[in-house]
């Protein structure tokens, strides 16, 4: 019973097939997810592996050929799950709203449909800046406003847990900015935040933990810095000096460093690149730390190449 309620979402073996009864395909192929209360957790994959597909699985609105899905303890389409529904947010990947209705009207009209507090409508239009465009029709919001609209839907009722499927398109930097600072807010609140997006980069500082999901099924799931430890993926060194030191460095190097897999590769003028297992880090860094360098940096592998070679990985 702890461990369930420490868990605001958790997805045990579900199995979510589509097509015809005959050549059936699977949007989810036994998936198993623990996604702790409180965390800003990321998913991600490409077109078709299954995330918007998991989304519709944990509202209730499809449901799963086998498997269990539970939300903060309580099993969805099971007996409580209606209630348990309402202390849901969720931003669909693609919004559709009533463009004859202002948006404080649409506000009023989701928060209705919700049982959330009417009162809340005005305050979620100036946290997302837009009090000033609420007395227009949407059919006027441009898309980064139309999401931020859809953003302040998703907080109608002040959720537990909050789906937000592909939540910064359209949106300028300075908007994506403020989005996530609203989400550091929430998780500071207790909000359990689940996200899905295509540009890794955004995740990559922002998210507790993360599950990859590829043709329906979940090939790998920790922190950032757990997958770049296991998809084995170099580091890189970024050595910075005289051109005459640089040289020297490649030559007397491979010696100096025996028995450490490196690649050598000359930069810019003033660079030279190395890179080598993580493994080897320090030994590395001991050995370039009297070797005469103006500057170093250190380079880990990048979210999507992480992304990339765990899910290219026999």
């Amino acid at each position: 019973m702890t461990s369930i309620s420490a868990e605001a979402l958790h997805l045990e073996g579900v199995t979510k097939p589509y097509g015809s009864r005959r050549a059936p395909l699977l949007a989810l192929d036994n998936v198993t997810l623990r996604v702790p209360r409180g965390q800003l957790f990321g998913l991600i994959g490409h077109n078709g592996a299954g995330k918007s597909t998991l989304f519709k699985l944990v509202l209730g609105l499809i449901t799963p050929s086998q498997g269990r899905i539970t939300v903060n303890g309580s099993a969805v389409n099971g007996p409580d799950f209606r209630a348990t529904r309402r202390t849901l947010g969720y931003l669909p990947e693609n919004l559709v709203l009533y463009d004859n209705l202002t948006g404080l009207e649409t506000l009023r009209f989701f928060a209705r449909l919700k049982g959330a507090p009417q009162t809340q409508c005005a305050e979620l239009l100036d946290r997302v800046g837009l009090t000033r465009a609420g007395a227009r029709a949407v059919r006027e919001y441009s898309k980064g406003m139309r999401q931020r609209l859809g953003f302040a839907q998703a907080l109608l009722g002040s959720p537990q847990l909050l789906l937000l499927d592909e939540p910064t398109t359209g949106l300028d930097p300075s908007a994506i900015r403020d989005f996530y600072e609203q989400l550091d807010r929430l998780r500071a609140q207790g909000v359990t935040l689940v996200i899905s997006s295509h540009i890794l980069a955004e995740l990559q500082q922002r998210v507790d933990t993360l599950a990859m999901l590829s043709n329906g099924r979940v090939c790998a799931q920790g922190s950032v810095q757990a997958l770049r430890e296991r998809s084995r993926m170099p580091l890189l060194f970024q050595l910075h000096g005289t051109p005459e030191r640089l040289q020297t460095l490649a030559r007397t190097l491979p010696e100096a460093l025996a028995g450490v897999d490196m690649a050598l590769q000359a930069g810019e003028p003033g660079r030279l690149e190395l890179r080598c297992p993580r493994e080897h880090k320090m030994r590395v860094l001991a050995h370039l730390a009297c070797a005469g360098l103006s500057d170093l940096q250190i380079q880990e592998p990048s979210l999507e190449d992480v992304y990339f070679g765990l899910r290219e990985a026999p």
